[in-house]
């Protein structure tokens, strides 16, 4: 009989409270945006509109985008408990998310190129045809921005198993699967899963607002070079959200603390005090809304590491705790 090297006494799972809902509405608009596109290049072929043809493949791109965020759903869903990922697959909506940024700077340079041609030598435009492709595509987007919208951010689950490792003198172990956190203040944990198919919706959306402005205006002044002017805007506010996606997605990775993230200073406040110092601390994101940390200790009188675990029951980002407790002297030779 074979043995399992990998295989672990509990789990770690560490998926966001709302993976299951948001799997399924990113594939919802998957499949709204997929129709769109179809229809679209469909009517333009029988009518031989070029326009809806040409928004047609553009809503594509944004389908393959969004496929990205609902395969990263389901794998990151089925490979929940295999223990081969020892902090389980949380972080994979990040490097999800982390894709979706590239490919939302690609959709940005492009617009950016095909507007800079179109300003230099400029094409003759139907205005009430672009016009109706525009505000229809719109509408579509809408709807899908609001399915993504709502939580893209995602809130911090209250409902995942607590897996908190003790080590005293580093070889005891114990270990405890409660759900200590009975008070705690409310967090906000973002899905940077979602975030990237929302931001891939908010593109489209945004594109199409300013197109409709600029054909409107294009075509009662007759000012041809203000759609590809505004095409360049809109690329400027697309890659500025590809970067703050790619930042984001990317520090969680590599498991990089924010500036602003308390979550270390809340760990020492809650056990430093008397003869207790922490040593050693990492702090990591496993998934939208759970942490893990690895706290080392000294104290004079060293106590058992529960009592120490008991210290940290009210700080509910904590998903992972390992704790390592050393006697204040040995620390000191």
């Amino acid at each position: 009989m074979t043995e399992n090297r990998l295989s672990n006494p509990h789990h770690h799972v560490f998926l966001g409270r709302d993976h299951a809902r948001n799997e399924r509405r990113t594939w919802i608009v998957i499949a709204l945006t997929a129709g769109m596109m179809i229809a679209e290049i469909v009517a333009g072929n029988a009518f031989g509109s070029m326009a809806l043809v040409a928004d047609g493949w553009h809503m594509s791109t944004h389908a393959a985008a969004m496929l990205i965020t609902a395969l990263a759903y389901v794998y990151a869903r089925r490979n929940a408990r295999n223990p081969r990922f020892t902090f389980g697959t949380g972080k994979f909506g990040d490097l999800a998310g982390f894709a979706s940024a590239i490919v939302l700077a690609l959709v940005a340079l492009f617009i950016a190129w095909e507007s800079a041609l179109r300003l230099w030598s400029p094409v003759t435009i139907d205005f009430q045809q672009a016009i109706a492709v525009a505000a229809l595509g719109l509408v579509v987007n809408l709807v899908c921005a609001w399915l993504l919208g709502g939580d893209h951010h995602g809130h911090h689950g209250h409902g995942h198993a607590d897996h908190h490792h003790d080590h005293a003198n580093g070889h005891d172990h114990a270990e405890s699967h409660d759900h200590p956190h009975a008070d705690h203040k409310p967090a906000r944990h973002q899905d940077n899963n979602l975030r990237g198919a929302y931001l891939h919706v908010l593109a489209d959306a945004l594109t199409s607002v300013l197109a409709i402005a600029a054909l409107v205006l294009g075509s009662l002044y007759g000012w041809l070079w203000l759609d590809p002017a505004i095409g360049i805007v809109g690329a400027l506010v697309i890659a500025r959200w590809s970067f703050g996606l790619l930042r984001d997605s990317g520090a969680v990775l590599l498991d990089y603390v924010p500036a602003g993230e308390d979550l270390p200073d809340e760990i020492r406040h809650a056990i430093e005090g008397g003869d207790v110092r922490i040593t050693d601390l990492h702090v990591w994101q496993l998934g939208p809304g759970h942490h893990g940390a690895i706290v080392a200790l000294t104290d004079a009188s060293p106590k058992s590491p529960a009592f120490y675990r008991a210290q940290l029951t009210h700080i509910a980002e904590l998903s992972h705790v390992t704790i390592e407790v050393e006697p204040a002297e040995a620390q000191a030779a």
